[in-house]
């Protein structure tokens, strides 16, 4: 049977790992802590979804060692967490663990068997020292996007937002391999919509447009998706920070498709969900500002183009932040 790991128990991890366990197809273990952790050895995890209500138990561990290799290895932490959990990572990883690293921002490895001159070309701003590129090779790499609204309910309670969730997989260089097939399989037939990808770069950069333009706007006006509809003039702001970052990628050479108006309705239709830079203002968490901007900057370092009215939004987005931050240590 396959061993599955889910490295970070928040609201993504634990909706991907309650549907797993579930099904029962793979033995699914889960790395969180703090109160979360005790609630899922005490209690078991909990998934509240528009169809469904269970709970299931799942192995739940803070040490990572205990676990043991992994077939895949599923990083369902914040972008920003990565490097820095890479020695907890590293004893699930061997050397035929199919890795899927988390895709908010752009991944350190987006530029892997890249059909053109940039193939390989590492991103400094985004693995300063290469350490992501070597604890995590870009060979066991399979992309994944997570198209799942959830929040943690409690601890050991997650909630789905919208009627729809899945995660769309895919090899960089869009072959369907053994590995990235099983994988799709696997998530399907547990209850979470996952078609095989064949331009999953493409996707990855839509779920980084979504996150880097709608989460700022989120955090500034602390309103949920369809709130933030409501509002009215909130909606053409998205539109045009989309259309800053889609003319980078024009620039480079990735063709991105659908369009903004269609990716917005998509994103719409979840609105009573709280994007998840928003839940981490409001529970106090670090937010994951400096990963979008980072990666925004990154790729606009090969072009030569600029994005001023969305550095203006992540500027005041980030200025929140601190205060926020500053209100709570008062």
């Amino acid at each position: 049977m396959l061993k599955v790991c889910i490295f970070g128990g928040g609201a993504i991890g634990s909706h991907i790992a309650g549907h797993l366990a579930l099904a029962g197809l793979c033995e699914v273990s889960l790395v969180a802590r703090g109160t979360n952790l005790q609630a899922l050895q005490k209690n078991g995890l909990r998934v509240i979804t528009p169809n469904s209500d269970f709970t299931v138990q799942v192995k739940a561990c803070e040490d990572s060692s205990t676990l043991g290799v992994q077939d895949y290895v599923f990083l369902t932490v914040k972008a920003h967490q990565l490097e820095d959990a890479l020695a907890q990572i590293s004893p699930l990883i061997g050397p035929h663990t199919t890795i899927i690293p988390p895709t908010t921002a752009i991944p350190y490895y987006f530029f892997h068997r890249w059909p053109g001159a940039l193939n390989d070309r590492q991103l400094p701003l985004l693995d300063p020292n290469g350490k992501q590129w070597q604890g995590l090779p870009p060979s066991q790499v399979v992309g994944c996007v997570y198209w799942i609204g959830a929040h943690l309910v409690e601890p050991g309670v997650v909630s789905q937002d919208g009627a729809k969730a899945g995660c769309p997989v895919g090899e960089l260089d869009g072959s369907h391999s053994p590995r990235v097939v099983a994988l799709s399989e696997l998530l399907s037939s547990s209850g979470i919509a996952s078609r095989v990808n064949d331009n999953i770069r493409a996707a990855i950069w839509v779920k980084f447009v979504n996150s880097l333009c709608w989460n700022p706007v989120a955090v500034l006006t602390l309103a949920t998706l369809g709130q933030m509809q409501a509002a009215g003039d909130v909606v053409p702001l998205v539109i045009a920070l989309m259309g800053e970052v889609d003319a980078l990628a024009e620039q480079i050479g990735l063709v991105v498709s659908p369009g903004p108006e269609k990716r917005i309705a998509m994103t719409l239709s979840a609105g009573a969900h709280k994007m998840s830079m928003l839940q981490d203002l409001e529970a106090g968490r670090p937010l994951e500002l400096a990963a979008l901007a980072q990666s925004l900057r990154a790729v606009r370092e090969l072009t030569d183009l600029q994005t001023p009215l969305l550095d203006s939004v992540l500027a005041l987005a980030s200025l929140r932040a601190q205060m926020a931050s500053q209100s709570r240590i008062l």
